[in-house]
């Protein structure tokens, strides 16, 4: 089993980061702040003005771990990365795979499937951990409209079909989103999904978690020799990592979304930690940032249970396994993709 590697995330603006033997030095105003050897690291995350030295890059790439650029709120810019690894004739077959709408609707059942089913158990764990709020009756009536919606995917459908299905279980589980946060309700509410961009504080939260769990799955794919840039439920744009989108649908639900509640729920976050600028995006400082990080570095460490392998695992490695038992699929190894279920 791949072991679970640390995220280097430099949120310092000024930050320099740069080669010291087999290390990773990082200074600001000539002052060195920290050193972390390469081999405990799977990527590096620099936000804003943050640059890295070209041995420093060189480094990286020869020990495979990617360095991305990132807006101060989380924006993707580009991403420095060595050789593409994995067999070509794995990459040929998910082309050709992506070109045949029946197989593609097979992969993108099997996802929305699981996603349909972590957005459930979101919200029955909330019915469970709240049994007399006034909201249970609205979260109950959801849950039972994702059900249907599930037993609408038990048999093979277009994929037209399937995506709509994925539609309708996103609006129902964001329809009773806002019934989830229980407290801090004046700083955070949840109307509507906003992205580009959010326009309140959750949203804010969501899209920013979001963007770190995309880094997290498209390093996977690489990792495993997938292209993310070719999907089966998200169809081919220029510019977007469709198939690493793909796999999120599995993970938002019990990783972004559970975290982001948990943040507020618990407090660790106030509303004082965002604020809105004259476009209307809002947008997190530096500390409710970094409190961000902490939270998610803390929650891939935590173990879960993968149904399919049987066997307990670190939430980080996740997006690993899923990716590794897509590519086993596509090789022919298995008969069908199996997501992530999350009881």
């Amino acid at each position: 089993m791949r072991q679970l590697l640390n995220t280097l995330f430099v949120t310092t603006q000024g930050a320099y980061l740069s080669r010291e033997g087999e290390a990773v030095l990082v200074r600001v105003e000539h002052e060195n702040k920290l050193r972390v050897p390469i081999h405990t690291l799977g990527g590096i995350v620099c936000f804003g003005q943050v640059s890295c030295s070209p041995p420093l890059m060189e480094l990286c790439g020869d020990r495979n771990v990617a360095i991305s650029f990132l807006s101060e709120q989380g924006r993707f810019y580009a991403r420095v990365q060595g050789p593409v690894s994995g067999n070509v004739l794995l990459r040929r077959e998910q082309y050709r795979r992506a070109d045949i709408e029946a197989v593609s609707s097979e992969i993108a059942r099997a996802i929305v499937i699981a996603k349909i089913a972590n957005c459930r158990t979101v919200l029955l764990r909330a019915v469970r951990d709240r049994p007399d709020a006034p909201e249970v009756l609205a979260i109950e009536a959801a849950s039972q409209r994702l059900a249907r919606l599930l037993d609408e995917l038990r048999q093979p459908a277009p994929l037209e079909v399937v995506r709509g299905r994925e539609g309708d279980a996103a609006r129902t589980y964001f329809e009773v989103f806002d019934h989830l946060i229980s407290t801090q309700k004046e700083d955070f509410f949840f109307r509507e999904r906003s992205r580009r961009p959010p326009l309140d504080n959750v949203n804010a939260l969501l899209s920013f978690l979001y963007t770190l769990l995309a880094h997290d799955v498209t390093a996977a794919l690489e990792t495993v020799g997938l292209d993310p840039a070719v999907g089966f439920l998200h169809r081919d744009r220029p510019g977007r990592p469709s198939l690493a989108l793909d796999l999120m649908e599995e993970f938002r639900p019990i990783f972004a979304d559970r975290l982001a509640l948990s943040l507020i729920n618990l407090q660790q976050i106030r509303g004082k930690g965002f604020r809105k600028t004259e476009s209307g995006a809002v947008m997190m400082d530096d500390a409710t940032r970094k409190e961000v990080l902490v939270a998610y570095q803390k929650r891939k460490q935590e173990e879960i249970q993968h149904l399919f392998l049987n066997e307990k695992l670190a939430v980080g490695l996740l997006p690993h396994v899923q990716a590794m038992l897509l590519a086993r699929y596509l090789r022919g190894d298995l008969d069908g993709y199996p997501p992530f279920f999350w009881k």
